[in-house]
């Protein structure tokens, strides 16, 4: 294997649709707002996936420490724990894409102020701890909760807020459909890894509450988000088209259903990439629906 190719295969570029389609969509409500600024919403995005990236990186890299990922593993191939990449290699690999991403942060910071750098600091911060520190909160079912608000509302808001310096509740609660989406990928992802994560000790909510718990939140996140647009509507009297997003439950049909027959399945690693999918159409049919 290349060495690109390993460091694509660390990066899990199918998980990255969770750090774009947000911006995507809180760059969308800007424009819609006439507060679109190009040159922060493209620092967004970069410093969205870098972040997201790194957090790949370190998922790697302390899983391994953690010994999570075995041979039983269903998902794809760990590079840290295959020997692809050495540990030390891994570590300096995920502290040079979070200091990447803090330097592309910086013109955000100057334009957006502190707030920028609390939230850019808070999700470097807890992109290490979802998987390091003395309580890993992906290893205590905690992920969950990281995902919803930092690949959701943070991530929107932040996006619309370095563009408009401003914010407001309407962008905040657009940003729990991404985050909501990114949660049903978790969820597939801990759904698939129950059995692993039960033998290692990471204790995901699919571990504590069983499988049944984690397909009707995977179920739940995706209706949630398919409906949020009309609540969107009514507390916004206008943007109508966005409403059309619902659509994406047709989408999510076939997913739902392996979801609701398999756990500890290699088929639900489909099912993970048509959900990161799902996140990306569903932010473009937002976002279009939204300005026009």
């Amino acid at each position: 294997m290349s060495n690109l190719t390993t460091w694509l295969l660390a990066a899990r570029p199918k998980t990255l649709w969770a750090s774009i389609a947000p911006v995507l969509m809180g760059t969308a409500m800007a424009f819609a707002d006439g507060k679109a600024h190009w040159l922060s919403a493209a620092a967004a995005l970069l410093g969205s996936m870098l972040i997201q990236v790194g957090t790949n990186f370190a998922n790697d890299y302390f899983d391994y420490l953690h010994g999570a990922d075995t041979h039983e593993r269903l998902g794809p191939t760990r590079a840290t724990q295959a020997g692809l990449v050495k540990p030390e290699t891994m570590k300096k690999a995920f502290l040079l894409t979070f200091a990447l991403a803090f330097a592309i942060g910086m013109y955000l910071v100057w334009r957006g102020g502190w707030p920028v750098f609390a939230l850019g600091m808070l999700s470097i911060l807890f992109g290490v701890l979802y998987t390091g520190g003395p309580y890993p909160l992906g290893y205590n079912g905690l992920g969950d909760i990281f995902v919803l608000i930092f690949f959701g509302p943070v991530a929107v808001g932040g996006t619309y807020y370095v563009q408009a310096l401003e914010i407001n509740s309407i962008v905040i609660l657009a940003g729990l459909a991404p985050g909501l989406i990114s949660v049903a990928l978790l969820t597939v992802n801990n759904l698939r890894d129950i059995h692993t994560d039960r033998k290692t000790g990471k204790r995901t909510l699919a571990v504590r509450f069983g499988a049944n718990f984690a397909r009707l939140e995977y179920l739940f996140c995706i209706l949630l988000a398919c409906l949020l647009p009309i609540a969107l509507t009514i507390l916004k009297g206008g943007n109508y088209y966005s409403i059309i997003t619902i659509g994406v439950l047709l989408f999510a049909l076939p997913a739902i259903r392996i979801v609701f027959r398999e756990s500890g399945s290699p088929l639900l690693n489909r099912v993970l990439a048509d959900t990161g999918k799902m996140l990306l159409i569903y932010s473009i049919i937002f976002s279009i629906g939204w300005i026009i």
